[in-house]
């Protein structure tokens, strides 16, 4: 095999029992949890913002970022359901690149996967710990889930892996909302199967064991645009395109309803500031019609502390390393104005 086998990383039960959670963030996690799938089962009238960077670079911006959202929650909480992302996996079109904290903790350092696993849980901790928000990632592995089953309150599916077996029979044995997005080609058929598989229970293998799964009955469709087959970002968040997955919807007879928009990636044609005027245009179509409104329980915005990108060899605190993220001042302003129009 063309591969070094370089060491073996200990099982997520021995990570999750040296970093541990207390008894308190456990309820707190355990009461985030049910708020979360009232919304998404239609029994709580309140809006979900996965809220965040691209991906998770460092730990003291992150947080700090957090600590912000945390104040705003206090103010929106009526209303809205801030859900964290905390992206510490970095999907690669092409493989290269920075691939998230998991595979470097340090992102000028060289990969180190145990320190990256203790790295991301640490990071997961901090913010269910230190600010009471248990928060989202995206599933990349599928066999790393486990180091953070206890942490996550919400799980994204991305673009790239929402077609694979592994990813979707996964997403069938997970107790919290699994986002399944579109492709990248845009086929909505694609997306709608793999929520059908993630609700639907299987027997499979993970992590050397033979496992049965109950299906994710929470397991919901994920807008973020695609690529159509001259190479042209499109968009797939207007007033029609709601309309239509609801009637995919109708007649799929799956349970629980449910989409989140992304308002970046190509919905955006990554124009990053673009997603305030997104928000607000999906928020105005929920409130033009009702099948829509039960429809979209939220968003998916890229935010940070800072404006955009930076490129390599720059190291300004808080700003994204991969794809730009709407800074701290215009994301406080959407949030309020989102929740004003709710």
């Amino acid at each position: 095999m063309r591969m070094n086998f370089k060491r073996k990383l200990p099982i997520p039960q021995e990570v999750k029992k040296e970093f541990a959670l207390t008894e308190k963030m456990v309820q707190v996690k355990e009461n985030r949890d049910y708020e979360i799938r009232s919304v998404f089962e239609g029994q709580l009238d309140k809006f979900i913002l996965i809220i965040g960077p691209c991906s998770a670079d460092q730990s003291e911006p992150v947080l700090e970022y957090i600590s912000r959202l945390r104040k705003i929650e206090d103010q929106v909480s009526d209303k809205m359901i801030i859900i964290p992302r905390i992206y510490t996996n970095k999907p690669r079109t092409t493989g290269q690149g920075y691939k998230g904290m998991l595979h470097q903790p340090d992102p000028n350092a060289e990969p180190d996967m145990y320190k990256g696993i203790v790295a991301i849980r640490e990071l997961h901790l901090a913010a269910l710990r230190d600010y009471d928000f248990s928060c989202a990632d995206e599933m990349l592995y599928p066999e790393n889930y486990r180091y953070l089953s206890d942490l996550l309150s919400y799980v994204a599916i991305g673009a790239r892996s929402v077609e694979n077996q592994q990813h979707r029979l996964t997403a069938s044995g997970i107790e919290v909302p699994v986002g399944m997005k579109n492709p990248t080609g845009g086929d909505l058929s694609v997306m709608m199967n793999s929520i059908v598989a993630a609700q639907s229970s299987h027997t499979f293998l993970y992590r050397g064991w033979e496992v049965t799964s109950k299906g994710n009955p929470w397991s919901h469709a994920i807008l973020r645009g695609y690529i159509d087959y001259t190479g042209k970002s499109t968009s797939n968040y207007h007033y029609e395109d709601l309309v239509q997955v609801n009637e995919l919807y109708a007649k799929s007879g799956l349970a629980n309803p449910s989409v989140i928009v992304d308002t970046n990636h190509n919905n955006s044609g990554k124009q990053y500031l673009e997603q305030v005027r997104i928000a607000k245009d999906i928020v105005h179509s929920r409130n033009q019609n009702p099948d829509i409104k039960k429809l979209v329980k939220g968003l998916m915005i890229e935010s940070y502390l800072e404006d955009g990108a930076q490129g390599i060899g720059e190291n300004v605190f808080g700003k994204s390393i991969t794809d730009p993220c709407l800074g701290w001042e215009k994301t406080e302003s959407l949030i309020f104005d989102i929740a004003d129009k709710l």
